[in-house]
């Protein structure tokens, strides 16, 4: 056996840190009893923890430490210092490091996986608050659009549909005491894009005279489809007709969708 191997693997200073099993302390008083260089390693490992443990000397009491190295000198006589050498007390020291590494890797992981567990749930309560709006919304829309049609004050005029869209209706509920008008435009198909429709106030006597009170924008967003348009007082008649998007000065009549008299 190479003894000079054996005394730099380390196994020598793991059994005078107690961390060997029994099978393998024996092994070692055996080799210690049977190879002298193995036997004088051990007491200096012994002796050396004892001169490493001066320097933590102030943990215990000066009676205690003394009794310890007396007893520890009496048993091996000299003290000799403990050469440093690669042993496998360095790798448990690498071990210890990489489980270490790993475990800081592990806490920044699970920090990362939090921040973004955070940001989804901001996330999903920001679009749970966009729905509880858009909810809020509608059920406004909804309400305003059941206080017009309610409103015993205002008169309801049907307008039928035209040449053009013969299969279009709509409903305006004018108010002649406050002269609000709303249009209720839910019989017309969605507007092509680039177009518009626009509701027209008309006097029908002496001769036609048309005058525009607004544009139905937004008309795809609307979930009612009840819009508020200008007041009038004196309208006769009303028309809807299709126009470009910013609506037109007259009437364009070949795109007359709707139109009934009051």
């Amino acid at each position: 056996m190479d003894i000079k191997e054996y005394i730099a693997s380390g196994i020598l200073e793991l059994y005078v840190y107690g961390l060997l099993s029994e099978s393998e302390n024996r092994e070692v008083n055996r080799m210690a009893a049977a190879y002298p260089e193995i036997n004088t390693e051990i007491v200096a490992i012994e002796k050396s923890i004892v001169n490493l443990s001066a320097s933590f000397s102030p943990f215990l009491s000066a009676e205690n430490f003394s009794l310890i190295k007396s007893k520890l000198e009496l048993k091996h006589g000299k003290i000799i210092d403990l050469k440093q050498r690669n042993n496998r007390l360095q790798y448990l020291g690498w071990a210890a490091s990489m489980v270490l590494l790993i475990g800081i890797g592990y806490q920044y992981f699970n920090q990362v996986q939090f921040k973004n567990d955070i940001l989804n749930l901001q996330d999903e309560k920001t679009k749970l608050q966009q729905t509880v709006v858009s909810s809020e919304n509608q059920n406004k829309e909804t309400l305003n659009a059941l206080n017009v049609v309610r409103d015993s004050k205002n008169t309801v005029i049907t307008l039928a549909g035209q040449a053009a869209a013969p299969n279009s209706f709509a409903k305006v509920y004018w108010n002649k005491e406050t002269r609000t008008v709303y249009v209720d435009a839910s019989g017309l198909p969605e507007p092509p894009q680039g177009k518009v429709y626009q509701v027209w106030s008309l006097k029908l006597k002496p001769s036609l005279s048309p005058t525009s009170i607004g544009l139905l924008n937004n008309f795809t967003n609307g979930q009612t489809r009840i819009f508020e348009v200008s007041s009038t007082s004196d309208a006769e008649a009303f028309g809807i007709t299709l126009e470009p998007t910013g609506g037109s000065t007259s009437p364009t009549m070949e795109q007359l969708y709707t139109l009934g008299a009051v």
